[in-house]
């Protein structure tokens, strides 16, 4: 096929896939000339027309993409702008596009599937590259995490388990099945209207619900491209929507599509017990690291002992690890290490020490409570390799981050009342930055004793972060209020406070009193 041995040239010069999340700036129809267009027919096209009419609908798909665009449903609007300008920005970036669909291939035939079952759009098996670039641990500046970008309460809504094993929200199968369930309770609020969904999806219901009410006191339209949202999600939509143009025909824009088998990639096994993923990746013949792309939701080295035991093993070794498994019993699938308890240990220090969980040790020595004593001989599980073997740990995902920053690298360590923005601000660097360095979200909780890097020489300042979660607020003092009521209230220095309104940290706030903030909106909610 002239196609597949395009996208094999182009594939062979592309870069690796990236760790961090990709997205497609918007450009604008005046910078470039769109593709689309009453002369936009040319030899590629006519290619990719007789392709597609020449495809028999009574065979299966050849392809993941065959599959998809068979089920395309929505209207694409190509003649609007936004969707013009996200169609030229695809078709000339052709790295992006071959990074992406790669990166997608152990995932996108089982989305495509789950999708259908639940009779969602096909085009939204394209939605995690608007999100996260398909990449399963992509986390975002909102606490957002997984391919399909859950927040931690929205999440938890739609049944995904978080805690310190696992993150259902990075989970292939669950994020993918709970962004179903979300895709079609949003659909039965706005009426089947999938463009709203969509909108819904990444501004929330109430946003969109409002902007229509709105609309319809005034007499004016309801449908999205009437309504006034947010700036990210008027381009959110449209992107979508030239993506699954692009996707319907490559060959008429130039765009690289990574070849993906219409065939499953993975097989599900349940293990029916916590497992060490370094003796899973023997058992099953791959690498560990690719355990762990497979099966994302994990934080740590083994599986979580009290909740979902399935794992996702390639499809080709299925077999092999079942067989291997059914050889292997229970209580040695995970190493364990006897520790003599010390004067003045704790369960809390020892399962820091160790890389597990109090619950995990006391499930193990069958402790009713946290009560120890020195001389006593615990069980504890552990990992059966060193640390770097499980590259995708949360852990070593975090030390590679915060490897990965330019200047002169800072330590710090967290101590109690610490706040991320007071951090920020006596490090001279930015609230956003600092976060990304260390593979957190602004809003997240310090852990006192948690270890943070920054890096100077990289234009930082200590004024106020100027990110788009940053936000001016005028406040008014109520009565009862105090200096440290308001900073904790927002998450932000008593300090910063006195600076910005030029006040003393002594004096009295007057009810009525009006003060400037500049408040994280993704750390104060």
């Amino acid at each position: 096929m002239v196609y597949k041995k395009f996208a094999v040239a182009v594939l062979a010069a592309a870069v690796g896939a990236c760790a961090q999340i990709e997205t497609a700036p918007e450009t604008s129809a005046s910078q470039q000339k769109p593709i689309v267009g009453a002369n936009a027919t040319s030899h590629a096209e006519d290619i990719s027309r007789n392709i597609l009419e020449a495809a028999d609908p009574a065979l299966p798909p050849s392809d993941v993409w065959e599959r998809l665009r068979r089920g395309f449903s929505l209207e694409r609007e190509i003649g609007r702008e936004k969707v013009q300008d996200y169609i030229q920005y695809f078709s000339s970036n052709q790295g992006y596009m071959s990074r992406v669909t790669e990166r997608s291939r152990r995932y996108i035939f089982h989305v495509a599937e789950q999708l259908e079952q639940a009779n969602v759009p096909a085009e939204f098996a394209l939605l995690p590259i608007v999100e996260s670039a398909y990449d399963p641990f992509a986390y975002s500046h909102a606490q957002a995490s997984g391919m399909w970008q859950f927040i931690p309460a929205t999440g938890r809504s739609f049944g995904l388990h978080q805690n310190w094993w696992y993150d259902g929200r990075r989970d292939v199968v669950e994020s993918t099945r709970a962004a179903s369930e979300y895709f079609n309770y949003l659909a039965n609020k706005f009426n089947n209207d999938w463009l709203l969904v969509l909108a819904a999806y990444n501004a929330g219901e109430g946003t969109v619900r409002r902007a229509i009410e709105r609309n319809q006191k005034r007499g004016l339209g309801t449908t999205f491209w009437d309504l006034k949202l947010p700036r990210e999600t008027r381009r959110y939509v449209p992107q979508l929507l030239a993506l699954a143009e692009v996707v319907a025909h490559p060959e008429k824009y130039r765009v690289p599509l990574f070849d993906v088998d219409n065939t499953p990639y993975y097989a599900a096994v349940d293990v029916g017990s916590q497992i060490d993923l370094a003796q899973a990746s023997e058992l099953a013949g791959v690498e560990i690291e690719e355990l762990y792309l497979l099966n994302p939701g994990y934080n740590r080295w083994a599986t979580d002992p009290n909740g979902n035991h399935r794992l996702l093993i390639p499809a080709d070794k299925h077999q092999q690890f079942s067989e291997a498994l059914s050889k292997l019993p229970a209580e040695e699938r995970v190493s364990w290490q006897r520790y003599k308890v010390a004067r003045g240990d704790s369960l809390s220090v020892i399962a820091r020490r160790y890389e597990t969980t109090v619950a995990a040790i006391q499930q193990t020595n069958k402790l009713r409570g946290a009560s120890i004593r020195a001389g006593q001989t615990l069980l504890i599980p552990s990992a059966s390799g060193p640390d770097a073997q499980y590259a995708y740990s949360i852990d070593q995902r975090m030390q590679r981050r915060q490897s990965s920053g330019k200047g002169s690298k800072t330590s710090y360590t967290v101590r109690p009342g610490d706040t991320l923005w007071g951090i920020a601000r006596s490090l001279d660097v930015k609230v956003r930055e600092l976060a990304s360095w260390n593979s957190m979200a602004p809003g997240d909780t310090l852990r006192p004793g948690r270890k943070l890097v920054a890096y100077s020489g990289s234009g930082n300042s200590a004024e106020p972060d100027n990110s788009r979660t940053t936000r001016k607020v005028s406040y008014r003092v109520r009565s009862g209020d105090s200096l440290y009521r308001i900073a904790r209230k927002f998450r932000i220095d008593i300090s910063d406070i006195v600076r910005w309104n030029k006040i003393s940290k002594k004096g009295y706030l007057q009810p009525g009193q009006r003060l400037t903030l500049f408040v994280d909106t993704a750390a104060s909610g």
